[in-house]
């Protein structure tokens, strides 16, 4: 069967809500994948910025097959050696005082669980987010999604959330101060507006204005942690200490696995049954999260995400072209529309993404990109924009 084929047969089955590039992909090695057709993509979109170790690494590879002959899944019903051990693992990396760890499935999930931990830790409802942030589709994480497109026709269904512009720390101070909310949720890089990023002092500035008002601070890095921005977190980044963090996407290496850190004083107001999962933490995915931790380590992809931001900024300027984000998300504003250089750069072999900004184009890579295929993906830009026509600078 073709691609073609393969499509068709998908499309049959599906619920129609994915707008899919016209590729079946069904093999990947690294930052490669490749197509039933045999046709081989260079991945700078990560897997929608899941595969920071790579696509299928050997130790992660070898871990789930490991485990998968021994148990692939039990409950938390029960103590498990491998949940044990990625637990342990997990807690090693994570910031001081936030080694109070609970395993969920999904980015929307591990969202909606702190904000609902903060609900009760604080006794309050309302919620503080900001524009242009994305927190996940479904309801309670989708009260804080920004966008207009997602949460029209649920408006009805969400609880009191207040948006303030991000980077405005006046603004969010006085907005804070005057709800009193639960939690202010953040995501401290906003992937899906454009890689929208705010200055380190706002941070700053945004936790003492929670202090203050005694709400708790949630900072969603889903796409931000794993190391992929240069730490272990973002909030290591740039330096504050919140009440929660969220994360997801490259923690199991391409396995679906979500967690939130819980700071130690926040931890103590959870309960036994105030949270509770089927999935969240089995086995493959304990599995993958130990292997995955164990690659970050190894091979020093938080400090090969900031020089490939380097390598990327650096081809940019000499095109004229301004590059936002950290690590391994970066943001190219093209000054222009993005989808037909993103299509042609697809027709050449390599995947990158749109965002909400039509202007700005989303490279999420693997940190196990090499300088050698940095250097094909300006080659091949230049091919696109001379053959478009496009003029930058």
């Amino acid at each position: 069967m073709t691609s073609a084929d393969w499509m068709k047969l998908e499309d049959e089955s599906q619920l129609n809500t994915y707008k899919k590039w016209p590729i079946a992909l069904e093999k990947g090695q690294g930052a490669w994948v490749e197509d039933v057709d045999g046709k081989r993509y260079l991945d700078l979109y990560g897997g929608h910025c899941v595969v920071f170790m790579g696509h299928n690494h050997p130790a992660v590879v070898a871990a789930v097959k490991e485990q998968a002959d021994k148990l692939l899944f039990y409950s938390n019903a029960v103590y498990s050696p491998i949940r044990a051990r990625a637990s342990a693992a997990l807690a090693a990396v994570a910031p001081e005082g936030m080694k109070n760890i609970f395993f969920i499935n999904s980015g929307a999930e591990a969202n909606e669980t702190a904000m609902k931990i903060a609900r009760k830790a604080t006794g309050r409802t309302p919620i503080v987010a900001f524009e242009g942030d994305f927190h996940g589709r479904t309801l309670g994480a989708l009260s804080t999604t920004y966008q207009a497109g997602y949460r029209k026709g649920h408006e009805a269904s969400f609880g009191p959330v207040t948006f303030v512009p991000l980077g405005d720390a006046d603004k969010a101070r006085e907005v804070i101060l005057r709800e009193k909310p639960a939690a202010v949720i953040i995501e401290p890089i906003q992937s899906t507006a454009g890689m929208q990023v705010a200055p380190r002092a706002f941070f700053h500035a945004l936790a003492a204005a929670c202090k203050e008002a005694g709400a708790l601070l949630i900072m969603d890095e889903v796409q931000t942690g794993v190391g992929r921005t240069g730490a272990f977190t973002y909030s290591q980044v740039v330096g504050i200490e919140p009440d929660m963090i969220t994360l997801a996407k490259s923690l199991g290496g391409g396995v679906p696995v979500s967690a939130v850190l819980v700071r130690d004083e926040v931890a103590a107001t959870v309960g036994s049954g105030d949270q509770g999962t089927t999935f969240g933490g089995g086995m493959l995915a304990m599995a993958a999260v130990e292997a995955s931790l164990k690659v970050l380590e190894d091979e020093n992809l938080s400090e090969r995400a900031v020089e490939m931001y380097g390598l990327f900024e650096a081809g940019c300027a000499e095109r004229g072209l301004r590059v936002r984000g950290a690590g391994c998300l970066v943001g190219i504003d093209f000054g222009q529309p993005v989808g037909p250089i993103v299509t042609g750069l697809r027709e050449k072999g390599i995947l990158t993404g749109g965002s909400a900004d039509p202007n700005i184009m989303r490279l999420m890579p693997p940190g196990v990109v090499t300088d050698k295929e940095i250097g094909f993906f300006f080659r091949a830009l230049d091919q696109v924009l001379e053959t478009l026509s496009v003029a930058v600078g």
